[in-house]
């Protein structure tokens, strides 16, 4: 059985992504990339689905795990009868293989350990043919089926039916390497790794990078550890953004909200890039740029609402019934049907990130104004349709507020770009539009009597997603509208103190009513909090969902109040990037306490 989501760690060379967790045990990984077929996939069923085991033998050993300074590397510290190791598991970055580490060093003592390895290929679907080999870095062995092969070096393992088991013994100052590389099986296996060289330079390049991130402030060490998450899924040779390192991790235990997030959301994208641009990475931005404008080059009726890693299109939703999903809940899916769906937010995303990348000074190439241009011709003309919304609502197509006030975003941003740095287009146009919108939301999405904004035109229900709003610049945090709507949030979507998106029972969402608070709308009610004036209720909001994140500080797509454990595909770039802009906001919001208020 799979451990709890949040007894698990990532670690990434910016390529893919793997789950350690805390009894030893690396339970997914996807080799070349986060969303290739899994080799270890008893995340979504059990051991015979593909693990990697290493960890004392001596029963009851206990650990305690960090990661190494500001990187992605994980020190895994197990304490037994007989002595004290460390198991520092790291994928090397930049050495354009796809390579994994499992350093043992001895602390203290005399340590055996054991390895359990059971290598399945193509999401547990392809039993390698494995055959022992030898070369100059000693024992090996080799996993070939279809496409893939694995070299696995360190000390020896013997076959065991479909498992491959040994064990050796560390003594206090001694180093043993076990190094698995994947490489395409039609070709002849990698030399054995220079594992010092790629320890050194895989701390350096982490520590780099992280020098650079500028932000001061009480939730540092939260901030920083949340960038290094959005930059471990953002791919090193594309740029694509991976939404989450997993997939079909479910929503709601049991249940069928189960959907794969290894690709890139145009959506979650552009607010990566936004958090990444305000902490001083204009070059991730621009990387990232030059990814969606190969993305979505063409006809920008073509345009997508998710991509795969390298833009790719053809993302096709389909069921794996040889995985049983983690703890029972089916179906596993690889790939998401939400890619055929119309999402009229997302444009008004990216027009948002794009304007705020030239105002952070990003140079736009010759191509970035034209391609948006065709972008905001394709929403002139379908402005008026109904979408699925943000939430990627399986049931009937509606005008969400959320997905309107997007549009007006999009028209702003364009307005905006004119206004400011003179790029042409129909403006005259795009504020006629922007007013309709206006006006329309405000006739249809706003429920005068409860004085709130609604989540559909005509409704009488709310949505978390309306907290947005005042984050594109529709509305200010304190209008009253705005207020009366942040009232509303918390008297139908915080039953246990966190925000849901929405409630699911009175929804028409194609799917069957329950999930758990989303983590991200509780960081953006944290935002509106702070920028509102209520700093010590964002401060205490904010304290509580810090909380909820693991022991090395990784935080998954929702939490279930009720059995105290995550929930959700992990970790999730969403909340993340909504963890920083929180901090942010609570950071900027100290000057609107009121007069006299606790410095906190």
């Amino acid at each position: 059985m799979p451990l709890p989501i949040e007894d698990y760690a990532m670690i990434s060379d910016c390529q893919s992504a793997a789950l350690v967790g805390k009894d030893g045990s690396i339970d997914w990984l996807c080799f070349p990339r986060y969303d290739s077929g899994s080799m270890f996939g008893a995340l979504l069923g059990d051991e015979t689905h593909g693990r990697w085991l290493l960890a004392p033998t001596e029963e009851g050993a206990s650990s305690t795990r960090r990661y190494v300074d500001n990187t992605c590397m994980l020190v895994t510290t197990w304490t037994t009868g007989t002595g004290v190791v460390e198991v520092l598991d790291f994928m090397p970055h930049g050495n354009r293989s796809a390579d994994m580490v499992r350093r043992v060093r001895g602390v203290s003592g005399s340590v055996e350990l054991g390895q359990d390895l059971r290598i399945r290929f193509d999401y547990a679907r392809a039993v390698p043919w494995v055959r022992q080999v030898h070369d100059e870095a000693g024992h090996g062995i080799i996993a070939t089926a279809g496409p893939d092969a694995v070299v696995v070096r360190g000390p020896k393992l013997k076959a065991d039916g479909e498992t491959h088991r040994g064990t050796f013994t560390v003594q206090a100052g001694e180093t043993v390497d076990v190094v698995l590389n994947w490489y395409p099986s039609y070709r002849d296996a990698p030399p054995p790794l220079d594992v010092d060289l790629l320890l050194r330079s895989t701390q350096a390049w982490w520590e780099d990078w992280t020098s650079g991130i500028d932000h001061q402030g009480r939730y540092h060490e939260q901030v920083i550890r949340s960038l290094i998450v959005l930059r471990a899924l953002t791919h090193e040779d594309t740029g694509g953004i991976a939404a989450a390192a997993t997939t079909s991790l479910p929503e709601q235990f049991g249940g069928a909200r189960n959907w794969d997030y290894r690709y890139t959301w145009l959506r979650d994208a552009s607010l990566t890039l936004s958090v990444l641009m305000n902490h001083g990475y204009l070059e991730e931005a621009t990387a990232w740029r030059s990814w969606l404008l190969r993305a979505i080059a063409g006809d920008p009726a073509d345009v997508q609402i998710m991509y795969g890693l390298a833009g790719e299109r053809d993302l096709p939703e389909r069921e794996l019934p040889n995985f049983p999903g983690y703890e029972g809940a089916s179906p596993v899916r690889i790939g998401n049907g939400a890619v055929d769906q119309y999402q009229a937010d997302v444009i008004g995303e990216v027009m948002v990130a794009l304007q705020e990348a030239r105002e952070k000074g990003i140079k736009s190439g010759r191509h970035a104004w034209p391609v948006q241009r065709a972008l905001m011709t394709f929403t002139e003309q379908n402005w008026e349709r109904k979408d699925s919304g943000i939430w990627e609502m399986r049931g009937a197509e509606r005008f969400f507020t959320h997905s309107r006030v997007m549009v007006w975003a999009a028209f702003d941003s364009a307005i905006k770009a004119h206004e400011r740095f003179g790029l042409d287009g129909p403006v005259a146009r795009w504020q006629e539009l922007r007013s309709r919108i206006e006006a329309e939301i405000e006739e249809h999405g706003f429920d005068r009597d409860r004085g709130t904004y609604t989540q559909s035109y005509d409704s009488k229900e709310v949505d978390a997603s309306l907290l947005i709003l005042p984050q594109v610049g529709y509305v200010k945090a304190t209008d009253p509208r705005m207020l009366g709507t942040v009232k509303a949030i918390e008297e139908d979507l915080m039953p246990d103190g966190l925000v849901m998106r929405y409630r699911t029972q009175a929804a028409d969402d194609g799917l069957e009513p329950g999930e758990n608070p989303f983590l991200a709308c509780s960081f953006w009610l944290v935002e509106q909090y702070a920028v509102s004036g209520r700093h010590d209720d964002a401060v205490a909001l904010m304290d509580r969902l810090l909380a909820l994140a693991n022991d090395v500080g990784l935080l998954s797509e929702e939490y279930d109040v009720h059995a105290g454990r995550q929930a959700g595909n992990t970790p999730q770039a969403l909340s993340h990037l909504a963890l920083v802009r929180a901090a942010d906001a609570i950071e900027a919001g100290r000057d609107l306490r009121p007069r006299g208020a606790p410095v906190g």
